[in-house]
């Protein structure tokens, strides 16, 4: 039987990609005593490793497919098969962003003023490369976590850090002075692998439902009652992905009303569905979207 090796990101993204493949239809239960968890697919067989190694396993074949980050990829220089994006931060839903920041009460204005200073940043050789493309001189000095302290502490003139609300960095009293780069979550494929027919429907099919996931989070499906002589009232104020779905209710002159939403628009939506004759109206979570 063939079996895809799947890489499973370690550390911040751990959690939200656990949970996002147990709502795409697959269990994996973690062991803190092995690297290798256990998942309810015998066609897969799950690693654990850092966000920041995925892409070189994956290049290597060690993992045959994982997920990353755009940054780590670009970071490692690594050469793989993007297959899809997959934007699933619990905090902002946004990409990530990788800045320059510096103390608020800096001279440092650009990044030309950076010229002889020394950086601080997990990720060295996309930001060496960076500021070897504009002809500045830097020292760029790796930084093995709490890479703002470095910077507030003097050890250096400035950081390259990733942010997503900027909270952190403004917590610190830094001022960011130029944005480098945006990164966002990737699921990726070994070269070999994809060009296997196996391995790549295997591989196609875990995307379409994780993005089937994903576009779940972000709607719901509202159901109501509506009388027949309110129907086109109510249709009218009506959003929905295609059209909304209509059946008669059983010996009335009542419909049946379903639709899917943005969540965002549900609390508006309710009040203006009731002053326009709905009843019983009722909204409920999806687990995916196709």
């Amino acid at each position: 039987m063939s079996v895809l090796k799947l890489g499973i990101p370690k550390g911040s993204l751990e959690k939200a990609t656990i949970e996002l493949f147990e709502k795409s239809g697959w269990r994996i239960k973690l062991s803190r005593r092995s690297y290798f968890p256990e998942i309810d697919d015998e066609e897969l067989a799950c690693s654990i490793c850092r966000a920041q190694e995925m892409s070189r396993y994956v290049e290597q074949g060690v993992i045959d497919a994982g997920i990353t980050g755009k940054d780590w990829i670009l970071e490692n220089g690594s050469d793989v098969i993007v297959v899809a994006d997959l934007v699933y931060s619990k905090v902002s839903k946004r990409p990530t962003r990788w800045v320059v920041a510096v103390p608020g009460d800096s001279n440092i204005e650009k990044l030309e003023d950076l010229e002889g200073r020394k950086v601080a940043t997990e990720l060295v050789n996309y930001t060496r490369k960076f500021f070897t493309e504009k002809n500045i001189n830097v020292e760029i000095e790796f930084s093995w976590g709490a890479t703002e302290a470095k910077v507030v502490s003097g050890l250096a003139d400035a950081i390259v850090e990733v942010t997503e609300t900027e909270s952190t960095i403004r917590a610190h009293g830094l001022r960011i002075i130029h944005e480098m780069m945006t990164s966002n979550t990737q699921f990726i494929a070994n070269k070999s692998a994809w060009e296997d027919p196996w391995k790549r429907e295997k591989i196609e099919n875990i995307v379409l439902l994780l993005q089937g996931a994903l576009r779940a989070d972000k709607i719901v499906g509202l159901k109501m009652n509506v009388p027949a002589g309110r129907l086109d009232q109510v249709i009218a104020i009506l959003p929905s992905l295609n059209a909304p779905t209509i059946a008669n209710l059983y010996n009335t002159d009542w419909y049946s009303v379903e639709t899917v939403i943005s969540e965002h628009q549900v609390r508006e939506l309710i009040p203006k569905l009731i002053k326009s004759g709905a009843e019983g109206i009722i909204e409920y979570g999806l687990n995916k979207v196709i």
